[in-house]
């Protein structure tokens, strides 16, 4: 089960660490948001070293679709019911001007990338659309009304913003690998004040940055109740029609579209993580039914975690940790988001500030109604005495038919039948 990002680029391999070793940051994890806060770090003059527990590129980033835009479903009608337009302006500042830099970082660079109108669908909430489009206007964001003639299906329209862009994340990662000092198959046994403790050697850095997609370090932040996982689907269809646009249903769990290569890249049937779910079996029926002489070239799954208002963990890990810094929770959106991390977070570590602090940052409020969910969610697995167990924190695991794997209702962490870690925040297998 290969997306179409691996089956068409490669990306370098590097050593494990071995022997002590010192530096300015230490990013941990080494997917995109990861080495694009170290790539920015580093042209801002801090050393950077980056260590991941497996290889480059190796989780959520080769399985991403790719879409770079700062339109993230009917998000600014919400934004502005639960933080006001001011906060909401920003949320769409953040996310354009990390637009913008791809575009400037992929000027010159083979990773395909193009410009492309995105439009978020609504089969039949005209209401909804209506309130997204006013509260787009309200924030001075160039959103339209549109008409869906692309899709296979009839809709009552579409909010669409222009000029957003897709790539091939992988492509694009290899530019942003080659110039950066990176130590794979390198996993942090210990995190102390300073100092990361890994299997066959320490990194001393005077600031830590964890972009290890869910964080790890359970003793602050609070992000086993913070955070939820939600896994989504994608196939790569042949001789079916490529929209020109970038298309996601305003529904949470609805239909994504997108072209690469002269494929469409179908994605849908999403679920929260150890719970059941449409998957690819609800993509083969969709392309069954609209798409009748296409032919699958491609699957695969991704993982994403989402916060409990829908907007990023992007700051400090916690108050009480000082010189240590998270980028997560970006909500099914992590390459706008990844991008954005690294503005934010290279701003505050060389302390210049950013103006988007207070709105990503991770210690504000959880008093949002996700809290209850997560909550419950979590002591109903304590509870539940089936085997086996998940490391991170003792939920009981459900087994996932369809991906044969063992997955965490909890908190999202999966491991292959044969107990072998698959995704995190557990760090290490079953056995």
């Amino acid at each position: 089960m290969e997306s179409v990002w691996t089956n068409t680029a490669s990306v370098p391999s590097f050593p494990a660490l071995e022997g002590d070793i010192r530096t300015d940051v230490l990013v941990i994890g080494g997917g995109m948001a990861g080495l694009l806060c170290a790539h920015r770090l580093q042209k801002a003059g801090v050393s950077c070293v980056v260590a991941e527990a497996d290889t480059i590129a190796g989780g959520v980033t080769k399985n991403t679709t790719a879409k770079i835009t700062a339109q993230h479903g009917f998000v600014y009608s919400q934004l502005i019911r639960k933080f006001g337009s001011e906060k909401a302006r920003q949320y769409y500042e953040a996310n354009r001007l990390a637009l913008e830099e791809y575009a400037r970082l992929c000027q010159g660079i083979d990773c395909d990338f193009t410009r492309r109108d995105n439009f978020i669908y609504s089969r039949e909430d005209m209401d909804a659309l209506e309130e997204e489009l006013a509260a787009m206007g309200t924030l001075g964001i160039p959103g339209v009304f549109s008409h869906t003639p692309e899709l296979p299906f009839p809709t009552v329209g579409a909010v669409m913003l222009p000029e957003q862009a897709q790539f091939h994340p992988l492509k694009f990662l290899r530019f942003l690998a080659k110039d950066l000092t990176i130590y794979e198959h390198t996993p942090l046994r210990k995190l102390e004040k300073r100092a990361a403790i890994t299997d066959r050697g320490t990194i001393r850095a005077d600031t830590i940055l964890v972009a290890t997609h869910f964080p790890f370090w359970n003793r602050h932040g609070s992000y086993f109740l913070k955070l939820y996982q939600q896994r989504s689907y994608a196939l790569s269809l042949e001789n079916a029609p490529v929209p020109e646009g970038m298309y996601l249903d305003a529904e949470e769990n609805g239909l994504s579209f997108r072209g690469y290569g002269g494929s469409l890249i179908l994605g849908g049937g999403g679920h929260r993580t150890g719970k059941k779910g449409g998957n690819w079996r609800e993509l083969e029926a969709v392309a069954r039914e609209y798409y009748p002489q296409a032919k699958i070239t491609h699957r695969w799954a991704t993982q994403d975690c989402m916060t409990l208002d829908g907007v990023p963990y992007i700051g400090r890990y916690s108050a009480r940790t000082e010189n240590v810094y998270v980028a997560t929770g970006f909500n099914k959106w992590g390459m706008t988001g990844a991008m954005a991390a690294s503005l934010v977070l290279t701003d505050l570590i060389t302390g210049k500030g950013s103006e988007f602090e207070d709105l990503f940052s991770p210690s504000r409020s959880m008093l949002h109604p996700q809290l209850g969910v997560n909550a419950l969610e979590a002591i109903g697995n304590l509870c539940t005495p089936s085997t086996p167990r998940c490391p991170h924190m003792g939920c009981a695991l459900k087994w996932n038919p369809s991906e044969h794997s063992w997955d965490c209702p909890c908190h999202g962490s999966r491991f292959a039948e044969d107990g072998r870690l698959i995704d995190n925040p557990a760090t290490r297998d079953l056995h």
